[in-house]
């Protein structure tokens, strides 16, 4: 290489800054900036907008036999053993999801409500909160079903509206039964406590109580699907914006290592078991099917990723977390 080929590879270098200020900003555009994480909280995009998973906490119970009823105890443990969870004793995540929307908040369901002091649930508003969402712009509280870990959160401590600004969604079916206290009798006798709850929990609410039939639209980009069973009208959603999809599974199963993967357990919180499983596998055949992303309110946290067909049942696949931003 000669003098004259060193001075040209010198202005070269010195003039590309230059050439490129000077080409037009095509592929400059500044990337979106990343969704602050924490423990308590997890964010993604869906489309143009925001979800935000807002962890409650847990609860550990103790494992005997009837939790999963018809089903011996030792078959349980060994596929929680699979799994590589204890089999002493089952823990049963919470956690919500929350929409984020330029009109407000959509929170689908409200988690257990306010608890003594160190309690392992009842966090999500103080979870809200960590993740800037003030409970004041929660316009819409769309529920799945009446069971009081769903429900309990619409109430503080004090008994006062915890989200008075929000319009009240309710599936039809779901409201018709635990609000008729002459169902009690054909209720199953664990469940029969719901009747007071729910009149409790909903009071402050009551004229702002929005019913929707199986499979409406409760807003644009969200649509309901009956997916009755774990109760008379417990009710799952589809939340779409543009191309881009999830569904709210809502109590479709509990934990997924155990219940995905087995499908045909029939946890004791199912109002009708049969009718439970049914949906259990139909809905799971849809969303593995179509590769359709899914949140489950006792999903582990952050609670999101997709279902994949393996064998006779269901295995959960969380979503990247380097990918949520």
């Amino acid at each position: 290489m000669n003098r004259r080929h060193l001075m040209l590879g010198a202005a070269g270098a010195l003039a590309a800054p230059a050439l490129i200020r000077a080409m037009p900003a095509l592929a400059q555009a500044p990337a979106p900036a990343p969704l602050v994480q924490a423990p308590g909280f997890f964010r993604f995009r869906l489309g143009t907008k925001t979800v935000v998973m807002l962890h409650d906490g847990s609860r550990a119970i103790p494992l005997a036999q009837g939790f999963v009823p018809a089903t011996p105890l030792a078959e349980v443990q060994r596929v929680l053993a699979e799994s590589f969870l204890p089999t002493d004793t089952f823990r049963i995540p919470f956690t919500l999801t929350c929409l984020e929307t330029p009109a407000g908040l959509v929170l689908f369901d409200t988690g257990n409500g306010a608890q003594p002091a160190g309690s392992p649930v009842g966090l999500m508003v103080a979870n809200m909160r960590a993740a800037g969402l003030d409970p004041a712009r929660v316009t819409t509280v769309v529920f799945s079903h009446f069971h009081g870990d769903h429900v309990n959160g619409l109430l503080n401590a004090d008994g006062s509206a915890a989200f008075p600004n929000a319009e009240i969604v309710v599936p039809q079916a779901e409201w018709a039964w635990w609000t008729d206290t002459g169902n009690e009798s054909r209720s199953p006798q664990g469940q029969r406590g719901t009747f007071p709850n729910v009149a409790q929990r909903f009071a402050p609410y009551r004229d702002k109580v929005r019913q929707i039939a199986g499979n409406a639209e409760v807003m644009p980009g969200v649509t309901a699907i009956a997916a009755h069973g774990h109760t008379p009208g417990h009710t799952i959603y589809r939340i779409a914006d543009g191309q881009d999809q999830m569904i709210f599974l809502a109590d479709l199963t509990n934990r997924p290592e155990l219940f995905a993967r087995r499908p045909d357990f029939r946890v004791a919180f199912d109002f009708d078991g049969a009718a439970a499983e049914a949906t259990r596998r139909r809905v799971f055949d849809m969303v593995s099917t179509d590769r359709i992303r899914v949140s489950g309110y006792h999903f582990p946290f952050p609670a999101t990723g997709f279902m994949a067909k393996e064998g006779e049942g269901y295995r959960f696949v969380p979503a990247d977390w380097a990918a949520a931003g």
